[in-house]
This record gives structure tokens, sequence and C-alpha cells, in this order.
């Protein structure tokens, strides 16, 4: 098997409302789009964000975890600067995220804070100065 992760799909309840967000809000570009059904971004090279309605991940994986705060995971989306990282911060809160953690300095060295999107999903906003974070720029 190949060192590689080829989809991040992740179980929403309102397929739209991710759109919504996502693209609408964010400005992120849609690859494929089925309504109620299913919503793909490509988010890096051969990499794809899955948006996928919960009935039906739940019909073919089975249960998901259900009740208040978040999923057991997060995203991160790095970026060049702590100021970028405040940005995308304003920016998904303006788009209807909330911001769990503000972009602060981190005893790792680096910059980082947390938004939670519309499906409970937190997201890491981060500046990683070290080489792992300049390996995953563009």
């Amino acid at each position: 098997m190949d060192q590689r992760i080829s989809f991040v799909t992740l179980a929403v309840d309102d397929v739209a409302r991710s759109r919504a967000f996502f693209v609408d809000g964010l400005g992120w570009e849609e690859s494929l789009y089925a309504p109620g059904e299913v919503l793909m971004i490509a988010v890096g090279e051969r990499l794809v964000l899955s948006l996928w309605d919960r009935a039906a991940f739940e019909a073919e994986v089975g249960p998901v975890r259900s009740g208040a705060g978040f999923a057991p995971l997060t995203l991160a989306h790095n970026v060049a600067s702590p100021e970028e990282v405040d940005a995308v911060l304003s920016e998904a809160a303006e788009a209807g995220a909330t911001v769990r953690t503000p972009g602060s300095q981190r005893e790792w060295g680096g910059y980082s804070g947390y938004f939670v999107d519309p499906d409970g999903f937190a997201w890491e906003v981060a500046f990683n100065p070290g080489p792992i974070g300049a390996s995953v720029l563009p």
C-alpha cells in the first residue's frame, strides 16, 4: 500500500449548508456537487475533501457519534504567517464558523487557532515555521 491519503470524508447533516459555507462563504472551488448527496473539493495535489450526507454515510459505513461538541479529530489548514492565521479565522467566522480558539503563539514555536464548521468539525489554522510546515504550503 502506498503511503498517502486520497480523500478525507466527513459525514455532514446538510450538504447544501456545507456548500454554502465552503464554496459560497470561504470561496473554495467545488470539484463535484450532487445536491443532497455529496460535495467534493480538491484541497491539494491528489487530495479531496468529501462532504457526504450523514444518512448515506451511515448506511455505508455505520453509525457516527452523536451529541454536542465536535468530532474527535481536527483538520488543518496551514498558512505562511501568523497574520494569515488571523485572517483565515476571521474569514471562517464571517462564513458561519465558530472560532473556538483565537490565533496565539504556541509552545512548539508556531502560531495557530481553531474554528468549528457548521457540522462541528474542528479546523486548525496554523503557521508552522519548521520544515514540516513549509512542506505542506503551495
